[in-house]
């Protein structure tokens, strides 16, 4: 029979090991999650909370009565909702991939990204391809994925170029990239409802403007009439980028404003809505 003292010594380490194992669950969930609408689904849930214990505290009946009913068929509601973060952490757990980590850091696969992008977009420029490329951040684009043709791979120039060669499936679609991959071609982007475009924009300028001002996708247009370059982020449009001008912008959009909350712009050459700054 153990002494008490050693037995209160393992009872200690057990229930430390059980914390740490559910914080590190915790963590990969919130992690699962990271940059899809079960964020802002999440906060929902957190302000229902909040009104269920202040009507609790105050005694204000009636709305303790409904967040009462609220919270009773929450869990199935919550099964409903996440469904697709669910079916996504149970498929990652049955390939190991839930406690995997990445092999390169981030921000490292992000130059890779910007670096194959704006190689990409300039041969395509010189050539009037015509393409757009929107890339996903903090909001999800899975709804704009399943639109379109899924492919997975790891993003390259080369890929990027053959999928916007004129006369081919993909070719007026646009691509998804999402963790420095390129997620699906061929999407359907929604348009935008603004009275104040311009009218000499086409369908993919309109395209990326539609999806830069319902989630904060960064996206790369380039035009098959004019072969010139642009990019739209929370409803704006910057017009006529060269290359240089083009790796700022998404060097501040992608690398620089994830490490740094400050208001210091990069200086770029272009113009935006179409007017000189």
């Amino acid at each position: 029979m153990l002494p008490i003292a050693d037995f209160n010594i393992f009872n200690y380490i057990t229930q430390i090991i059980d914390i740490l194992l559910v914080t590190y669950v915790i963590y990969k969930l919130i992690m699962l999650i990271r940059g899809t609408k079960a964020v802002q689904l999440l906060k929902g849930i957190s302000v229902i909370i909040v009104v269920w214990f202040l009507s609790s505290s105050f005694d204000l009946r009636t709305m303790s009565w409904l967040m009462d009913k609220v919270i009773t068929y929450g869990l199935l509601a919550i099964i409903i909702i996440f469904q697709p973060e669910l079916r996504r952490a149970l498929e990652q757990l049955g390939r190991g991939k839930f406690f995997s980590r990445t092999g390169l850091p981030e921000e490292e696969e992000t130059e890779k990204a910007i670096a194959a992008i704006v190689k990409s977009t300039n041969y395509m420029s010189k050539r009037r391809i015509g393409a757009i490329i929107s890339i996903e951040r903090e909001t999800g684009l899975s709804e704009y994925v399943e639109t379109g043709i899924p492919i997975k791979a790891h993003l390259t120039s080369e890929l990027l170029t053959n999928i916007f060669v004129p006369n081919t499936p993909l070719h007026d679609g646009a691509v998804i990239i999402k963790q420095s991959q390129v997620y699906a071609a061929g999407c359907y982007l929604p348009l935008t409802e603004s009275p104040f475009v311009s009218k000499e924009l086409g369908t993919r300028h309109r395209a990326a403007l539609g999806i830069s001002e319902v989630t904060d996708a960064v996206t790369v247009i380039v035009s098959e009439e004019t072969g010139t370059i642009s990019l739209t982020k929370n409803g704006e449009i910057y017009r006529n980028l060269d290359e240089e001008s083009l790796r700022n912008l998404l060097n501040a959009e992608l690398i620089i404003s994830n490490k740094s909350t400050s208001s210091n712009r990069w200086n770029w050459r272009g113009k935006k809505n179409g007017q000189t700054p």
